[in-house]
C-alpha cells in the first residue's frame, strides 16, 4: 500500500509538473507526424494481465516487431529524438495512475516474449512492471545492440535474458531506498542526453 501511495503521489506530481511539455509534445507528434498522438503498445504485467502501455507514437503507424532495433526505418525523425531523451516514455505515468505500472519495477514485455519466459523469469511477473528500473538503466541504449540480421537472436537469446536476470537479483534486495536510488538515476541518466551529443570521429 505504501508503494502505490507513493506511485499516485509521484505520478500526480509527474504529470502536473510536465504537463507543458506533454502538451507540446503532443502537438509537435500531431503536427509533424499527424495522428495518433499516442501509441498503445500489448505489454504483461502484474500476474500475467495483459494492459495497453501508452506512449508517445515515435514510429510510422505499420506493422513490425515489438522491438525497436539500431537505425529502424520505422522511427521518424521527431521519433528518434524522444526515444534519445526517453520523452516517448512520460505518457506511462498515466499506467502508474491506472494501476497498471509502477514508477519503479521491470519494464513490461510483449506478450510473444513473455510467452517465451522460464519458470524462474516469470518471476518478473510477481510485481507490477516500471517506467524505469535497474534493466532499464543498463540497457539505456538497447537499440545500439540490436544490429545486423540477428537482432532478433541477439535479443532473445542474450539481452532479454540478462536483463530478467538484473531486475531477478533487484527484486531480492529491493527497498524503498534502492527504488528511490534508481528514480534520482534515472533522473541523471535524461538530463545527461538533454546535453550535447558527442561527435563521432
Amino acid at each position: 500500500m505504501a508503494r502505490r501511495l507513493t506511485d499516485i503521489v509521484l505520478a500526480l506530481i509527474g504529470l502536473a509538473v510536465l504537463a507543458p511539455l506533454l502538451l507540446a509534445i503532443a502537438a509537435a507528434v500531431r503536427l509533424r507526424d499527424g495522428a495518433p498522438v499516442i501509441y498503445k503498445a500489448r505489454r504483461v504485467g502484474q500476474h500475467g494481465r495483459e494492459f495497453r502501455l501508452f506512449k508517445f507514437r515515435t514510429m510510422v503507424p505499420a506493422g513490425g516487431s515489438s522491438v525497436t532495433v539500431w537505425a529502424d526505418p520505422r522511427v521518424t525523425p521527431l521519433g528518434r529524438r524522444l526515444r534519445r531523451l526517453k520523452l516517448d516514455e512520460l505518457p506511462q505515468l498515466l499506467n502508474v495512475l491506472r494501476g497498471e505500472m509502477s514508477i519503479v519495477g521491470p519494464r513490461p514485455e510483449d506478450p510473444s516474449y513473455v510467452a517465451i519466459y522460464t519458470d524462474e523469469q516469470r518471476r518478473v511477473l510477481s510485481v507490477k512492471p516500471g517506467i524505469t528500473g535497474v534493466a532499464a538503466l543498463a540497457y539505456a541504449d538497447e537499440e545500439s545492440l540490436l544490429q545486423g540480421e540477428d537482432w532478433e537472436a541477439t535479443y532473445r537469446l542474450t539481452i532479454m535474458p540478462a536483463k530478467l536476470q538484473l531486475e531477478l537479483d533487484y527484486l531480492a534486495r529491493r527497498t524503498a531506498r534502492t527504488d528511490a536510488e534508481l528514480i534520482l538515476q534515472t533522473v541523471a541518466v535524461v538530463v545527461g542526453h538533454l546535453g550535447p551529443r558527442r561527435q563521432s570521429h
